[in-house]
C-alpha cells in the first residue's frame, strides 16, 4: 500500500494528482537532510566509493523528480530552500558540508547530471536564485568532471550533459570534451535505436536510463548548435521505442533483467522523456498508459521502509542482490520516471486517458537487443543467449546469463556455490560437481538467435562442454542441451521461481511419467501464474526446490521446480519442457 491506500490510474489523471504521488514519495526524505542541505543521510551501508560521497548522492538523486514537479508548475518552497541552501554549501570548499574535489571515475559525475538536468530544465529554481559567489562556486564544483577521467560507457553522457549546461547558462565549458563524449556515445550505437553501454557493454536497461533518454535531453537543448546530431538522437529514440515497448506487460511491469535493477521504475524513463521532448514514438494517451501503469505497478509494492524511504532492493527490500554502487540513496534514480511531471499543466497529455498497450506479437524477435520476447497472460518473457564477456559488476552471471527473464517472475540471486538452495538457479541449468554447483557464464562467440530459438555453447567446469537449443513455443520453451562430460555428476534444469510465502494459496507437485512409473515433472502454481517442468529426454527426475529465502528479486520466499539429470561420462543429449503459458 502506498501513502496508506491502494494507487489506480486515476491517480495521475492531472497534473496536480501526479505531484501529490510525487510528493509522497519525496517529502519522507526531508528530516534526513543536514543543517545545511548539502548532504542527506537515508542509511549507513556503504557503497566501493568514498563514505563521503553517499551523503551527496541521495541529495542529488531526488533532483530528478523535483526538478520536472518544478518546471512543470509545482511549488514546494521547504525543497526549494533545501536546496538553494545545499548546493550553495555544497561547493564552498570553506563550508565542513563541502563536497570535495573529484577523482578519476568518481561517483560524483553521476549526481553532476542531476544538478545540470536542474539548470537545464528549471533554472529558477537551481542556478538562479543562487548568488553570484554560489554561481561561481557550482561552475569551479562542475568543472571537475572535465579535469578527470570519466568512465566510457553511460557515464559519457553525465560529462555531456554537465557541460551543455555550463554552457546554456553563459559560464566556461570544455567544448572538447564535449565532443570527445559525443563522439564516444556514437561509437557505442549499433542499430535500431540500440546502444551498447561502453564498448562491449550490454544491452539493457542502461539504454533507458540514459543511452536514449539522455539523447532526447540533449536533443531538446542543443539542436540550433548541434542540429545533425539532434536528428539522430531523435531518430534512435523513435526506432528504439518501437523494440523497448516489448518489455512492458499489460499490467504495467517490465522484465527484470541485468544490472542496476534498484532503479525499479527508472525503466519508464524513456517513455516519460519521449512525452516531454515531443518524441511521437506512440500517441500521447498510450504514453501516458505506459507511465501510469507502471508507477501503479511500483509504487503499490513493499519498497519503502517504516520512514518512507525508498530501500535498496527489487519488488522488496533487498540487499543480496545490490551492486557495489548502490549506496541507500541510490535508489531515488527511479525518480527518472516522472520526467513527464514537467509539462504543463494545460498539455494535452494531462488530457488524454490512460490507454491500453497497443496490439503486440505474442512472440518478438529483437534483433538489435539480442533477444527473443514472448507474451502472454500478464508476462512477458525474454529468452537471451548470456554474456560473451566477463565483468566486474555484482551478480552479473545471474542477471543476464539465465535462460529466460520474467516480468512476472523475476529471478533469483546465488548466496553461493556451495548448495542448490544457496545458489538458487531459477532458468539454469546447473551443475553439481564435487560438491559445488556450477552454471553457465559467458558463452562461446559463435551464437544463433533467430525467429523461435537460440544455440549457444558453453562450458560451466573445466571438463564439461553444453551446446544449448532454446526452442520458443506457444506454452513456454524446451532446452536442448548436448553434453559432453568428462565426470559423473547430477545436472538440475530449473524453471522459474514462483511465489510460495503461503503454502494455503500455492500448489506444489510433482508430476509422474504417461506411463505412471516414473516422476517426469515438477509443477509449482499459485494465483499469479504457473511453471511446469518435464522430461522430454534423458535420464531425469522431476523435483522441488525451496531455494534460501530472500534469494529471488519479486518474492521471498519462493520454490523452483526442476529436473535432476544423472550426468555420465561421455556424450548425451538430455530435453526438458519449460511451460509458463497457459494455452
Amino acid at each position: 500500500m502506498f501513502g496508506g491506500k491502494k494507487l489506480t490510474i486515476r491517480d495521475f489523471q492531472t497534473r496536480k494528482d501526479a505531484e501529490q504521488v510525487l510528493l509522497q514519495v519525496l517529502n519522507p526524505i526531508k528530516p534526513f537532510y543536514s543543517e545545511s542541505g548539502a548532504r542527506v543521510h537515508v542509511g549507513v551501508t556503504s557503497a566501493h566509493y568514498e563514505n563521503d560521497t553517499i551523503p551527496m548522492e541521495a541529495f542529488a538523486r531526488p533532483l530528478w523528480g523535483l526538478v520536472p514537479f518544478w518546471a512543470g508548475g509545482g511549488s514546494d518552497p521547504e525543497f526549494e530552500e533545501l536546496y538553494r541552501k545545499g548546493l550553495t554549501a555544497g561547493t564552498d570548499p570553506s563550508h565542513p558540508d563541502y563536497w570535495h574535489t573529484c577523482r578519476d571515475y568518481d561517483q560524483k559525475y553521476c549526481e553532476m547530471a542531476a544538478i545540470a538536468f536542474g539548470m537545464l530544465f528549471c533554472p529558477d529554481k537551481v542556478w538562479e536564485p543562487l548568488s553570484d559567489q554560489a554561481k561561481d562556486n557550482l561552475t569551479e564544483w562542475l568543472w571537475e568532471i572535465n579535469r578527470h577521467e570519466c568512465c566510457a560507457c553511460n557515464w559519457q553522457f553525465f560529462s555531456i550533459i554537465t557541460n551543455v549546461a555550463m554552457y546554456k547558462m553563459g559560464r566556461p565549458y570544455d567544448r572538447k570534451r564535449l565532443q570527445e563524449g559525443l563522439e564516444l556515445i556514437d561509437a557505442y550505437y549499433d542499430d535500431g535505436g540500440w546502444y551498447h553501454d561502453g564498448n562491449g557493454g550490454d544491452k539493457d536497461y542502461y539504454n533507458p536510463f540514459v543511452m536514449v533518454t539522455y539523447g532526447i535531453v540533449y536533443a531538446m537543448f542543443m539542436e540550433q548548435e548541434d542540429p545533425e546530431r539532434a536528428r539522430r538522437f531523435r531518430e534512435r529514440a523513435l526506432a528504439f521505442g518501437k523494440d523497448y515497448i516489448y518489455w512492458f506487460s499489460e499490467d504495467g511491469s517490465s522484465f527484470a533483467y541485468g544490472r542496476s535493477m534498484t532503479y525499479r521504475f527508472a525503466q519508464a524513463a524513456y517513455f516519460s522523456v519521449c512525452a516531454l521532448g515531443g518524441i511521437e514514438v506512440f500517441p500521447l494517451p498510450v504514453l501516458k498508459g505506459i507511465l501510469v501503469r507502471h508507477l501503479v505497478h511500483w509504487l503499490n509494492l513493499p519498497i519503502f521502509d517504516n520512514a518512507g524511504i525508498l530501500t535498496i532492493g527489487y519488488a522488496y527490500p533487498n540487499l543480496q542482490m545490490s551492486e557495489s554502487y548502490n549506496a541507500p540513496g541510490s535508489p531515488y534514480w527511479a525518480m527518472k520516471a516522472f520526467l513527464f511531471l514537467a509539462l504543463p499543466e494545460d498539455h494535452p497529455f494531462w488530457k488524454a486517458d490512460a490507454e491500453a498497450l497497443p496490439q503486440l506479437d505474442s512472440r518478438k524477435y529483437l534483433r538489435h537487443a539480442n533477444m527473443l520476447i514472448q507474451r502472454g497472460n500478464e508476462n512477458v518473457v525474454a529468452l537471451v543467449p548470456g554474456r560473451t564477456k566477463a565483468d566486474g559488476h555484482s551478480h552479473t552471471i545471474e542477471k543476464y546469463s539465465k535462460f529466460a527473464y520474467s516480468s512476472k517472475y523475476g529471478f533469483s540471486i546465488a548466496r553461493s556455490s556451495v548448495t542448490l538452495e544457496e545458489n538458487a538457479p531459477d532458468s539454469m541449468l546447473a551443475f553439481q560437481v564435487h560438491g559445488y554447483i556450477f552454471v553457465k557464464n559467458t558463452i562461446h562467440e559463435d551464437y544463433t538467435i533467430e525467429d523461435q530459438r537460440l544455440i549457444y555453447s558453453w562450458t560451466p567446469f573445466p571438463g564439461i562442454e553444453v551446446k544449448t537449443t532454446i526452442e520458443a513455443r506457444e506454452e513456454g520453451h524446451v532446452r536442448i542441451h548436448e553434453i559432453n562430460s568428462s565426470v559423473n555428476c547430477e545436472a538440475y534444469d530449473c524453471g522459474f521461481a514462483l511465489s510460495t510465502d503461503d503454502r494455503v494459496e500455492s500448489e506444489q507437485r510433482l508430476c509422474r511419467s504417461a506411463d505412471g512409473k516414473r516422476i517426469a515433472g515438477a509443477e509449482v502454481r499459485n494465483p499469479d501464474g504457473f511453471c511446469r517442468v518435464t522430461v522430454l529426454r534423458g535420464d531425469g527426475t522431476g523435483k522441488l526446490l525451496i531455494p534460501d529465502p530472500n534469494t529471488n528479486l519479486m518474492h521471498s520466499k519462493t520454490t523452483i521446480p526442476m529436473i535432476a539429470y544423472r550426468i555420465r561420462k561421455g556424450r548425451q543429449v538430455i530435453c526438458t519442457e519449460v511451460r509458463y503459458f497457459e494455452s
